[in-house]
């Protein structure tokens, strides 16, 4: 773990140009990290499957609610990557109380709070990945590539995410049932990638 200093308020990393958001993830600062990246490459993934389903409509009658899902997936998880910033920070802040009894129990909850972040994301990306599957199969055949490309980054995020829920909780050693939740939202965006990359049209 990068303990370095963080600032408890992270930029909103959506008014970024995205050089400098790149450039940040690569700087020798603990954040944007991995939960951030993980959230951005779900949003991502979000607007490729809502860009397929705007271009759907000839195929798929439910394509305006295609849209309307992937839309609600892209605008909650894209904050998530401030969040997760922000929650990495409570965690430093909480590893530099001088008192070490206290400082373990600051630990722990701060590392237990964090899970909560890249959940959610795996959450959201569960969800873009049965949008954007449903998409490669059925939607406009011109934009298959799309989706399936919004497939493949839904799920690599889900499972970034997860092991992110499994290192907090694990390092925090608070055992409840967030990793299975974390893991079930594994199996299921897996299960779900294997199906469209591997069917095809």
């Amino acid at each position: 773990m990068r303990l370095h200093h963080l600032e408890n308020t992270a930029p909103d990393y959506l008014d970024l140009p995205l050089g400098e958001f790149l450039d940040r993830v690569a700087s020798d600062s603990p954040a944007p990290g991995g939960g951030s990246v993980a959230a951005v490459a779900v949003a991502l993934a979000a607007g490729l499957a809502g860009m397929a389903a705007r271009l759907s409509s000839a195929q798929l009658a439910d394509a305006p609610e295609l849209v309307g899902r992937a839309d609600a997936a892209r605008l909650r998880v894209a904050p998530l990557a401030r969040a997760d910033a922000e929650s990495y920070g409570r965690v430093l802040e909480a590893y530099r109380e001088p008192d070490p009894e206290a400082r373990t129990a600051r630990v722990r909850d701060a590392l237990s709070r964090a899970a909560d972040v890249p959940l959610a994301v795996a959450e959201a990306g569960n969800e873009v990945v049965g949008i954007a599957s449903r998409l490669a199969e059925e939607g406009n055949p011109n934009l298959e590539g799309d989706a399936l490309a919004s497939v493949l980054l839904a799920g690599a995020g889900v499972r970034a995410a997860a092991k992110l829920v499994q290192i907090n909780l694990s390092t925090a050693n608070v055992d409840d049932d967030r990793l299975k939740r974390a893991n079930g939202l594994v199996d299921t965006s897996s299960a779900t990638v294997r199906r469209a990359t591997e069917g095809g049209r």
